[in-house]
């Protein structure tokens, strides 16, 4: 996120510094490499860098020189009671306070909860009192609304911009200049107190992921009574009230927001004793579905299998394993003594920090599947959306295809010989779309269809 907004923001035409203590993250952004992937992102770095509109350091001094805003982008996460961890963003607040030598705008664009800003604001008062000087630094709140995959796409071309201002129209003014270059294509900058837009993000959050979970919920009760999720999903998305939007049902949500931002909420239901038992239970539910998933692969594979893991992060066009349902399974498949040969487009490096030499890392997914008792699909990149199904069975030493994220039919993988394993898909159903059977499949005695019948 910080990385994106100040290739971003140089992008616009401003003048952006960008800080990070790590010596080794800096010295490679300065040389035009990014150190996460996001498309479009390294491109656009180099391209600022060599205009002169971008630098980075990793001395605060001189990135405060003259600088009108501060953006504070650090981490927040959750603690093991669920609240979020604010000791960067207060560390972040006190060191600026502590060097500032001028009036600027302080702005958390990091998701925290609320009274985080009050608290960062009294603190920096607080030393500038204490230093004795009288300098006006305002905290404002403008959360971050990036899409892993999308992080650049979605800058510029924003749902909405929120800003949270406690009664001051020169940080107001600051905001509204930094984003003109998007409020002149017409996207919405929203005004509101400082506590209102620090609960937007975690509310905006939690409600995307109460939509995930909700339809994980209803998969146990399709399989149970040979109903099938993406038809019901397909019928209920159709409803422009609902949407279509987050409604597939899979091994749960995860990565570096939803997790983090649905316990925060959680965290401080229990802190001020407000009873949110929709969230609580959204939480449940997606613990609930990527156990009962992996259950179900535990309980069929044979003794000291070998299995493929096709796709590694949380979600497709990012290197991003934060909370990857990948970094819960593959340690309990390796306790059970089973073998691990996986592939992901991006994700394989960061993979190799936390699992190591433990697991073998392959260039293709067929090379993945070589040999193999089993192949589980945990991120849903396109790459393996086209696989032949025909060759996966001739690679394969078995025949079974757990498809966490339920990119196959039925139809077509078991007609290929393989055994299907979805999520909320019985044995007996093979999706469509089609309003009607295709004529192939409706027998020649069968009555045409009267449309003039159908109620609309």
């Amino acid at each position: 996120m910080g990385l994106t907004t100040a290739v971003c923001f140089a992008e616009f035409g401003h003048r952006v510094i960008g800080m990070d203590i790590d010596e080794k993250k800096i010295a490679m952004i300065q040389s035009g490499k990014s150190p996460i992937f996001e498309p479009g992102l390294e491109e656009m770095l180099k391209r600022n860098l060599e205009s002169g509109r971008l630098t980075f350091t990793i001395d605060l001094t001189e990135a405060l020189h003259e600088t009108l805003v501060v953006f504070s982008a650090v981490a927040t996460p959750p603690n093991e009671d669920f609240s979020a961890d604010l000791r960067i963003v207060y560390q972040v607040c006190e060191n600026v306070a502590q060097i500032a030598d001028h009036n600027f705008v302080f702005v958390n664009k990091s998701t925290v909860p609320i009274g985080t800003g009050s608290e960062c604001e009294e603190r920096i008062a607080a030393i500038l009192e204490k230093r004795g000087v009288s300098y006006h630094i305002p905290v404002i709140s403008n959360p971050e609304f990036l899409r892993e995959g999308c992080a650049v796409t979605d800058t510029f071309q924003p749902d909405r911009i929120i800003v949270g201002v406690n009664n001051n129209p020169e940080a107001r003014e600051r905001m509204e200049e930094i984003y003109r270059p998007v409020t002149r294509t017409k996207k919405p900058i929203l005004f509101m107190n400082r506590e209102s837009a620090e609960i937007v993000k975690y509310a905006s959050n939690a409600f995307l992921a109460t939509k995930i979970s909700f339809v994980n919920m209803l998969c146990e009760l399709c399989e149970k009574k040979g109903a099938n999720i993406r038809d019901v999903t397909h019928g209920m998305g159709l409803d422009d009230r609902i949407g279509s939007r987050f409604l597939h049902a899979g091994i749960g949500y995860g990565g570096s927001c939803f997790p983090k931002d649905v316990k925060a909420l959680i965290a401080l239901s229990r802190e001020t004793g407000i009873p949110m038992p929709i969230v609580e239970a959204t939480h449940e539910i997606n613990e609930r579905q990527r156990q009962r998933f992996f259950q179900a692969l535990l309980s069929t594979l044979p003794k000291r299998a070998t299995v493929a893991v096709w796709g590694l992060s949380f979600k497709p066009k990012t290197d991003d394993m934060r909370d990857a349902p990948s970094c819960d399974l593959i340690p309990l498949l390796l306790a059970a003594g089973h073998t691990i040969r996986v592939f992901d487009p991006v994700a394989m490096e960061n993979a190799k920090k936390i699992f190591g030499d433990g697991i073998t890392y392959n260039s293709s997914p067929m090379e993945a599947a070589q040999g193999a008792d089993t192949v589980i699909l945990l991120t849903e990149w396109d790459v393996f959306r086209g696989i032949h199904l025909q060759e996966l069975k001739s690679t394969l030493k078995g025949n079974h295809l757990f498809d966490g994220r339920n990119v196959y039919e039925l139809r077509e993988v078991t007609k290929a010989g393989l055994t299907y394993h979805g999520i909320g898909i019985g044995p007996d159903h093979c999706y469509t779309t089609s309003i009607f059977p295709s004529s192939h499949e409706r027998s020649i005695e069968s009555e045409p269809i009267d449309i003039k019948r159908i109620d609309h």
